[in-house]
């Protein structure tokens, strides 16, 4: 019988990370010995998502594999050191691989490859080179629920937030967004199903608008506003 692979698995705690895990959980390749998210340092939400520390934590016990944490500035300018801090630290425990829930953007994996593969660890991506239509189907058929809690404000408004991730909502879409969300369209929150063993409470407080000015890779700086939901227990 061969020893699985030590592998830390990259948590954000939506329907595309849920989907991965459990589908590395079933393979049995790797012994997933921690969830591995990163945080904000001001805000303690995730990076993206906004899904708070004590979410995070609750979801990680449900699924039985401990939470690590890396708190980033806002600017990420300590982002290179924490990483290779982060990569070390699971190293020295035989971790071999670092998996992911990314679905098709080239450009994601390539980046976390020339990041990683320097460092001696393997990238691993469970729902790789999968159409998103392929994808949401797996998703359906998975037990796993989740609910809507960002929005990229121009593609899909306010309504949106916290609607459950299932056929009806899916149907509301319009044509012109990917059906998984992959280009940043939504984010979800998952809390039951799945790799679950037990359902997580939580509640949308408020939502509110959100901006941020990225720099593309022309050079021009370009405003994006999401509706973004306000998560508590």
């Amino acid at each position: 019988m061969n020893q699985r692979k030590k592998a830390v698995f990259n948590w954000s705690g939506g329907k595309d990370s849920a989907l991965a895990l459990q589908k590395t959980l079933q393979c049995n390749e790797f012994e997933v010995i921690s969830l591995l998210t990163t945080i904000d340092q001001e805000s303690l939400t995730s990076s993206i998502h906004a899904i708070p520390l004590e979410i995070l934590s609750r979801q990680a016990q449900s699924i039985g594999i401990p939470l690590h944490t890396v708190l980033f500035a806002k600017d990420l300018t300590n982002y290179d050191d924490k990483m290779r801090e982060t990569v070390e630290h699971f190293k020295a425990q035989g971790v071999t691989h670092f998996i992911f829930g990314d679905i098709f953007l080239a450009d994601i994996k390539s980046y976390r490859e020339s990041k990683l593969h320097p460092l001696g660890i393997e990238v691993v991506e469970p729902l790789w080179d999968k159409s998103s239509a392929e994808i949401i189907h797996e998703f359906l058929q998975s037990g796993i629920k989740t609910k809507i809690i960002v929005t990229q404000a121009d593609l899909l408004d306010e309504s949106f937030i916290g609607k459950e991730l299932d056929l009806n909502t899916i149907h509301q879409f319009p044509d012109s967004i990917d059906v998984c969300g992959e280009n940043g369209e939504y984010h979800t929150l998952c809390y039951a199903g799945g790799p679950f063993k037990k359902e997580i409470d939580f509640s949308i407080l408020q939502t509110k608008k959100i901006t941020y000015d990225i720099r593309l890779d022309t050079g021009e700086l370009k405003t994006f506003e999401y509706w973004q939901a306000d998560v508590v227990e």
